[in-house]
């Protein structure tokens, strides 16, 4: 078995050595602000479309939005998942493993990527119809739909490459490659939509483009480092290890696609109260990536963190990490409740043309909505950290149970709650969600990790 030979370098670094709480803020901090980057473009699209095209053509992409996501989760899902595995043999040192792991993911997510992107055409249609989109805001919605749907495989592209350098130990580059993508968008936007007059089709070939970019130049990367210099052999398709693949990426992609539907359900009640209220909750829900900003990228380096030291046989050290991504979580999720509830209404305000009666109706409902979610915060933080460090150790079921239970606390608080306090009541799914996840992940935590027989973790 080969372990050595591999000499380390910057495109990959170990987290079995050192403090836990260094290594995960300085493994969390690029990839922070590679997120922040990536809301900054999410937030210039909402606001360059919310500006120019006005109050209806934001609520279209709002009112479609959560079917993206669930695509866009799927995807994610898979790539995270498959980076689970080399995560553990980079860890164990396991370098010709690891290389087989790569060649495997990298052909089933192509695989996966062009499967969703036949379904994804075929079915957009319909599925914005059941959501009950309305009439007047439907052409625009399907409109940005096929173009994001046509370009999944450069999506896939890019989520793949970027998973396996963070399975690595590598935030950085993923970090560069978000910057490059954040600012050809940015770009892009401005002139697709502004000077091209492209609409909201504009939006959407810029936001590609942009992902191009980025899957560039982390393959670019990715093919610099030692231990995953391929070889012929390496490219063997061996159904033993999709099939372990599958079982890491197949329960995460499940349950975002849990998740998306559950937001589906939602949605089809928030198109209900008319396109002011629409254009509201968008634009609170473009805000949510910076409110999780700082949670995902915990997310990403409990994942990475709890996968090596596992395959590196350390599990006093995984407990260790947990204790300590908990605590970074909940101070970082203070103080970004204190920011948006100070500054929330003047950056929601972006996103609205001035002036114009449905514009003041929706930002009063979008801050409203933000300083909800704002206030419970922490219980998101401690959400994405848990749940991250059970997937990293192999575990993608019980996150899976998790997403279920997502689903029927955020569909039956949506179904139940307006009827006792109109459209106030919807407003509080999210965080119902929230903590219906936390009730199953919590003692899943503690189950898993005391389960763990140190015997089987070389």
């Amino acid at each position: 078995m080969e372990k050595m030979g591999f000499r380390k370098r910057a495109d990959a670094n170990t987290l079995t050595e050192g403090s836990p709480w260094k290594l995960l803020i300085l493994f969390s901090l690029p990839l922070m602000a590679g997120n922040i980057f990536q809301q900054m473009y999410t937030i210039v699209d909402t606001a360059v479309v919310g500006k120019v095209l006005g109050v209806e053509a934001l609520a279209a992409l709002g009112a479609v939005d959560w079917l993206n996501w669930m695509i866009l989760g799927i995807i994610q899902g898979f790539a995270q998942g498959f980076s689970i595995l080399m995560a553990q043999k980079f860890g164990a040192g396991e370098y010709k493993k690891l290389r087989q792991v790569v060649a495997n993911a990298i052909v089933l997510a192509l695989a996966c990527a062009l499967v969703l992107t036949l379904v994804s055409q075929g079915a957009a249609g319909v599925v914005v119809s059941l959501l009950q989109t309305p009439v007047e805001i439907r052409p625009i919605g399907m409109a940005y739909l096929r173009i994001l749907f046509a370009g999944l495989p450069v999506v896939m592209t890019y989520n793949l490459a970027a998973a396996i350098l963070r399975a690595m130990g590598n935030g950085k580059q993923p970090l560069i490659a978000m910057v490059i993508a954040s600012l050809t968008n940015i770009v892009l936007d401005f002139v697709f939509v502004m000077e091209f007059h492209w609409g909201v089709q504009g939006a959407a070939i810029a936001t590609l483009i942009a992902q191009c970019l980025s899957a560039a130049y982390c393959i670019w990367h990715i093919c610099r480092i030692e231990a995953l210099q391929m070889k012929r052999e390496d490219w063997k398709l061996e159904g033993a290890l999709c099939g372990r693949l599958m079982t890491f990426g197949l329960p995460m992609a499940f349950q975002n696609t849990v998740i998306s539907v559950g937001g589906m359900i939602v949605q089809t009640i928030v198109n209900g109260f008319g396109v002011a209220f629409i254009a509201g909750v968008t634009a609170t829900n473009k805000l949510y990536g910076i409110l999780e900003v700082a949670a995902t990228s915990y997310g990403y380096a409990m994942t990475t963190y709890s996968g090596q030291n596992l395959g590196a046989g350390k599990l006093r050290r995984i407990s260790e990490g947990m204790r300590a991504g908990i605590g970074i979580a909940i101070m970082t999720s203070v103080v970004i409740m204190a920011a948006m509830l100070g500054f929330g209404r003047w950056i929601l305000a972006l996103f609205l043309p001035a002036d114009a009666a449905q514009s003041i109706e929706a930002l009063d409902v979008a801050y409203r909505y933000l300083s909800i979610m704002s206030v419970c915060l922490p219980v998101l933080y401690i959400l994405h950290v848990t749940r991250s460090c059970i997937q990293g150790v192999g575990n993608t079921m019980l996150p899976m149970v998790s997403g279920v239970a997502e689903f029927v606390m955020r569909t039956g608080a949506a179904l139940l709650l307006p009827l006792a306090f109109g459209e106030n009541g919807i407003l509080y799914a999210e965080i119902l969600a929230w903590i219906g996840a936390d009730m199953i992940l919590i003692p899943s935590y503690f189950y898993i990790v005391h389960r763990l027989p140190a015997k089987n973790l070389r």
